[in-house]
């Protein structure tokens, strides 16, 4: 069990894990010369993505804006955006600026250049600007961590009162009270920064009506009034035991109506972010909600058993409380294992992603909590014990304090009433033995509580962050151009009185392994320009190897080579040798980054 829930809790996260959507390709492609203007501009993610009113911007050579239509999806594609280009497209290059909402509610932006006819001398500078604004973004996960907090403590909390029984459960309501406040508050303020969140605007941007009008469309704004909504029957159910007396029993439609209100709750989560993008969603669904259920019991439980030793500890609430945290773990475990196998999708990606090292971080968060979990069962375990020899001792007192009948013992001799009664026996004390486990448990339930809260707070930031299988499967995506936007190199090189002419290279997919090799040389007015010989070398300094020719051949209008291997990552320095005639020749050197 201790294995599975250091492969499942820890692997796993409060959301299951698939981050923002990462960009697949681009049609036109990145740095590709067309004969024609493109009609329309598509972008493919690696997951769902939402559009807004300012998703695209496209600037001619000299920086004005082109005008467009609306923006949507790629024959209702939904891991599309595409936008139409209105009217024709001048002769030169032009600056695409991008920004999309990810299916997991976070926004994604980015730039990419294409050129009609020929290059232009000069393209047009965008600033696509930070994706987020850095005291929106704080604040942002500031609500967030609470929200998840807030969450763990009312689920968790109302879970303990229903299924660990304590004697008296008064003590809880501030804990739930706290709870449901804090979610409150916390959901309210994410409503509020959605909009310039997504925006990458500053905070003061969230008091425009009209940009939360606009959020509130979306589905994260949605899902965040339904949590809203949910709120309410939970209050009245928080209203009703606060007016009832505490022995009062709990009905079996309350009872129902708080858990469907729980897993209402924690669909909002699974719904909004990772688990609504990439493989298996509805089972991804399903994982998610149990997993944040099963991590309020838990860690909710904690903060409830702790203020349950404070004021009135009992035994056997504890031992009901060790059980339920056991099953908690087994469900933590369960579904943890499947989204650490459907976020990470490989071994290595563990040491090599930042979601990786995050997950290796979490663990260590997770042994200790697991530590501090032995412990305190183990105070348990010895309080139930202490707990039952004491009771043994009260109960053989009780016997030898009882009266005896009036006239003596049944079937005996009379007492003679001159005689003295028998000193009493002295009353037991309070065994020092259960005290002393009471208060170890309570202090090893305190550190649990506190490094909970840690580990959550690296699952917030995991939640935030690109998993292994999505990196994976960006780099090794190709466009539907055949070109990735990293394996476009130009290489300007000087024609002596003529000026200056540029060869732009391309590798293709342009990482570690064959790679095809595409080179086309434009002349100092950017028109195609024929030349006697071109050459290309690859060295990596590095690691002493190379250099590594490109065997290229003349195709007619451009060089090419079927095959070049480039047997490891790096940053590789590329030397183009251009002869400009039968006596005259050029090298350059650029330094190029090869991925694995």
């Amino acid at each position: 069990m201790l294995v599975l829930l250091v492969l499942g809790l820890v692997l796993g996260g409060a959301g299951p894990a698939s981050a923002h959507a990462a960009l697949r390709s681009t049609e036109p492609g990145d740095g590709t010369v067309l004969e024609r203007a493109p009609r329309h501009v598509t972008l493919t993610f690696t997951e769902s993505v939402g559009l807004r009113d300012d998703s695209f911007r496209v600037l001619d050579p000299g920086g004005h804006r082109v005008r467009t239509g609306e923006a949507g999806h790629a024959d209702g594609r939904s891991d599309t955006a595409r936008v139409a280009l209105a009217g024709e497209l001048g002769e030169g290059t032009y600056t695409v600026a991008w920004r999309v909402v990810s299916a997991d509610s976070h926004p994604v932006s980015g730039a990419f250049t294409f050129s009609v006819g020929k290059p232009s001398a000069t393209t047009a500078s965008v600033d696509t600007g930070p994706t987020e604004d850095p005291l929106t973004a704080t604040l942002h996960k500031i609500a967030r961590y609470l929200s998840y907090l807030a969450a763990i403590l009312l689920i968790g909390t109302a879970a303990f009162v229903v299924l660990c029984r304590p004697p008296d459960p008064a003590p809880l309501r501030r804990p739930l009270l706290a709870g449901w406040w804090t979610l409150l508050g916390a959901t309210v303020a994410l409503l509020v920064l959605r909009a310039p969140y997504e925006a990458g605007a500053g905070p003061s941007a969230a008091l425009d009506a009209a940009a939360l009008g606009g959020t509130v469309e979306t589905r994260p704004g949605a899902l965040l009034l339904v949590r809203l909504a949910l709120l309410v029957p939970v209050a009245l159910l928080l209203l009703r035991t606060a007016r009832g007396d505490r022995h009062r029993r709990r009905t079996p439609l309350a009872t129902a109506v708080g858990a469907a209100s729980a897993v209402g709750l924690a669909l909002t989560w699974a719904a909004a972010e990772h688990a609504s993008a990439g493989i298996q969603v509805p089972v991804a669904m399903a994982s998610s909600v149990l997993h944040l259920l099963a991590t309020a019991v838990w860690l909710g439980g904690l903060v409830a058993l702790l203020a349950t030793l404070r004021s009135s500890p009992d035994a056997a609430t504890v031992a009901r409380f060790s059980r339920t945290a056991l099953a908690s773990v087994t469900v933590l475990a369960v579904t943890g294992v499947y989204q650490s196998w459907r976020g990470l999708g490989s071994w290595p990606a563990l040491t090599e992603t930042t979601y990786g090292r995050l997950l290796l971080a979490k663990l260590a968060g997770v042994a200790v909590l697991l530590a501090a979990a032995a412990v305190s069962r183990r105070w348990t375990t010895a309080w139930v014990t202490a707990g039952a020899r004491a009771d043994t001792a009260v109960r053989a007192h009780v016997r030898e304090r009882a009266p005896e009948p009036a006239g003596g013992p049944p079937g005996g001799p009379p007492a003679r009433a001159s005689e003295p009664p028998e000193p009493a026996l002295p009353e037991p004390e309070p065994s020092a033995d259960v005290a002393a486990h009471r208060r170890g448990l309570r202090r090893s339930v305190l550190a649990e509580a506190v490094v909970a809260a840690v580990v959550l707070a690296i699952t917030t930031v995991l939640t935030g962050t690109l998993p292994g299988r999505a990196a994976d499967g960006v780099a090794r995506a190709v466009p539907a151009g055949g070109v990735l936007p990293a394996s476009v190199t130009t290489v300007p090189f000087d024609i002596g009185t003529s000026g200056r002419g540029t060869v732009q290279i391309t590798l293709d997919p342009g990482r570690t392994g064959d790679n095809a090799v595409q080179a086309v040389v434009f002349g100092p007015d950017g028109s195609l320009a024929a030349v006697p010989e071109l050459r290309l070398s690859f060295t990596l300094p590095d690691r002493e190897v190379g250099p590594i020719t490109a065997e290229l051949v003349d195709r007619g209008g451009y060089w090419s080579a079927n095959s070049l291997t480039l047997p490891l990552p790096g940053t590789w320095t590329m030397r183009t040798t251009v002869r400009v005639s039968e006596t005259e020749q050029v090298s350059e050197a650029r330094r190029i980054r090869i991925e694995r």
